[in-house]
């Protein structure tokens, strides 16, 4: 009977022990107690400071704290923000849309149309990512569309935001490389000898991204493509087309070797 007594106070003692441990690990809410205005405070810190994985559970709490007021409304862009700069680019996306789905009234619309244009813009093409002589239009062009879509939108619907000058200039960018993968597929297939399939691709190039740089290889493609097939009425039009609109074509001079500098590496 002692015995048993005893197994049950030291059972009773075991579990007393575990719920004290169990409390204790219990994460402190350092933020307790603190103002809206002093998180805020404290989550710029960690971003200046490139804590942007501090910083953003910060702006989360904020959000919480000021629900309603324009303070959350900011510490949601500045979350998008630092999950941008922290990697978190599907998160960050997922932010601003819920921003805008949220507070389409917002005066901040159209720096969150633009931050999401800029995180496409990144993920696909790389701010300054020529620096490095990669091949832009060689990637992946659907984060591109995405980048335009966004930077387009911005522009109709708030064309004199302070963020539209520069919106319209990575369109144009934008334009440039979608134009430029399509060559560059066209370029594939021609020099695999699938000339049909080089002559469907340089020509959708040309219907889809009038005034692109990539448009004078695309016409060279036609009609390399075209004596190729034997087809001399047409590569002829095709070489008219191209001496007509670039009397001094590097291509007819030079073959696909082409300019010395992409157009990116100008941009």
């Amino acid at each position: 009977m002692q015995r048993a007594r005893l197994s049950a106070a030291t059972a009773a003692a075991v579990m007393a022990a575990g719920l004290l441990a169990a409390c204790s690990s219990k994460p402190v809410d350092k933020t307790a107690g603190w103002s809206p205005n002093r998180i805020q405070a404290e989550a710029k810190d960690e971003m200046k400071s490139g804590s942007y994985d501090k910083a953003i559970p910060l702006f989360e709490t904020l959000e919480g704290r000021a629900a309603g007021t324009p303070l959350a409304q900011q510490a949601e862009l500045d979350k998008a923000y630092a999950q941008f700069k922290d990697g978190q680019k599907a998160e960050a996306i997922a932010t601003l849309d819920r921003f805008m789905r949220l507070h389409p009234d917002s005066p901040a619309i159209d720096y969150a149309l633009y931050m999401k244009g800029v995180i496409n813009f990144n993920e696909d093409l790389g701010l300054f990512s020529f620096l490095s002589r990669q091949d832009l239009s060689e990637r992946d062009q659907k984060a591109a569309k995405q980048a335009f879509e966004s930077f387009d939108e911005l522009v109709k619907r708030f064309p004199d935001s302070r963020y539209t000058p520069d919106a319209r200039a990575r369109m144009r960018y934008t334009v440039n490389a979608l134009a430029q993968y399509e060559v560059h597929v066209a370029r594939y297939y021609y020099q695999r000898g699938a000339y049909v399939a080089a002559i469907n691709r340089a020509q959708q190039a040309i219907a889809d991204y009038r005034d692109a740089p990539a448009l004078e290889e695309a016409l060279y493609i036609l009609t390399r493509a075209y004596d190729k097939l034997g087809m001399d009425q047409l590569r002829d039009d095709a070489e008219r087309v191209l001496t007509e609109n670039y009397p001094n074509s590097v291509y007819m001079a030079r073959g696909f070797k082409g300019p010395d500098k992409p157009w990116w590496q100008l941009w």
